[in-house]
């Protein structure tokens, strides 16, 4: 078992991550247009961590990986930059990259930004596969350079089912013809709730109810919108009897919610908001109201408070201001 710790870096911790950048970088094969990587020194790196901050890897105490930050401003939204991603090549496939890259995020997170963004080089296939496979996606491309993103899940605390079908017309501000969201949570966490809220912002016909006992329903819009078509996959088999549904053949005219979508619905597009509903920890619905906590007593406070946490998945949503739309002031009134 190796000792991997990452922590933010400190100025003083310059020197150790200019080894780490020299050394990976020193060991790529020769580029064209070459890198810069290796011009960097103590005092560019320590200029670096002063200004926007980064993180150091170590593996038994030595330095493993490095990481510099920049904070950019992209069409009106903070996002965290990676620069100079590196592993030494003495401590390569043991989770170093994963490990500083799941850090990192959380830094942006913790900054409040909308995601993170970084540029690779179209000649490494493997590194390209590394940030795919991690939810990065494309973004742009200047040969042979290629941007990737990925936006951050927001979370929006709600304290009653108002709130929460606040949430649901608020996102449905944002939602078009073709989109789907996925929405997971155990029974009682309303999501029934926020769909109701996606379709009062889309303006649709009739009485968004579960449709567990028909499975799908579609609500036309009254305004010349998309259509909502609400699935329910609580009683499906597995992504077979989804097919048997014909959903492809809506889904592209449609906003589609899919309740218990999680592990069944993710076929239907590349491109999607996964939801997760969650009471709060130890506290279950008791059906009058208040809430019976783990040493059994009741709260009415807790009864319907629900974290809504919402993750974009794919492209669509590089440059939907997901955040800023979630979580403004005026949204829980």
């Amino acid at each position: 078992m190796i000792d991997l710790h990452v922590a933010e870096a400190k100025p003083t911790d310059a020197a150790d991550l200019v080894s780490v950048i020299h050394a990976a970088f020193g060991a790529r094969p020769p580029l064209d247009p070459p890198g810069t990587a290796l011009q960097e020194t103590a005092e560019t790196v320590e200029a670096a961590i002063a200004t926007d901050g980064g993180l150091l890897a170590q593996v038994d105490q030595e330095p493993a990986g490095a990481i510099l930050f920049a904070e950019r401003t992209v069409d009106g939204a903070r996002w965290l930059e990676l620069r100079r991603v590196s592993v030494h090549p003495r401590f390569q496939h043991r989770g170093v990259a994963t490990a500083m890259v799941g850090c990192a995020e959380e830094v942006a997170q913790a900054r409040g930004m909308e995601g993170v963004r970084l540029v690779a080089r179209v000649e490494l296939p493997s590194t390209l596969a590394f940030w795919r496979h991690r939810g990065y996606v494309e973004v742009g491309r200047r040969d042979p350079y290629v941007d990737l993103a990925k936006r951050l899940p927001v979370e929006i605390a709600t304290s009653s089912a108002a709130e929460t079908k606040a949430v649901g017309e608020r996102l449905a501000t944002l939602l078009r013809a073709g989109d789907l969201i996925l929405l997971s949570g155990e029974l009682g966490s309303g999501k029934t709730t926020l769909t109701q809220g996606i379709g009062a912002g889309l303006r649709v016909r009739g009485e968004v109810t579960s449709p567990t006992f028909v499975i799908a329903r579609v609500h036309p819009s009254m305004v010349g919108g998309p259509p909502l078509l609400h699935v329910d996959a609580y009683r499906l088999g597995g992504v077979a009897e989804l097919d048997d549904l014909d959903l492809d053949t809506t889904v592209d005219d449609a906003v589609t919610v899919v309740e218990w979508g999680e592990g069944i619905a993710e076929g239907l597009a590349e491109d999607r908001l996964e939801v997760v509903l969650t009471r709060p920890i130890g506290a279950q619905a008791t059906g009058g109201g208040q809430t019976t906590t783990g040493d059994g007593t009741t709260s009415d406070e807790d009864a319907d408070r629900r974290t809504i946490r919402v993750v974009p998945v794919g492209r669509r949503w590089m440059n939907v201001p997901l955040r800023g739309a979630l979580t403004t002031a005026d949204l829980l009134g």
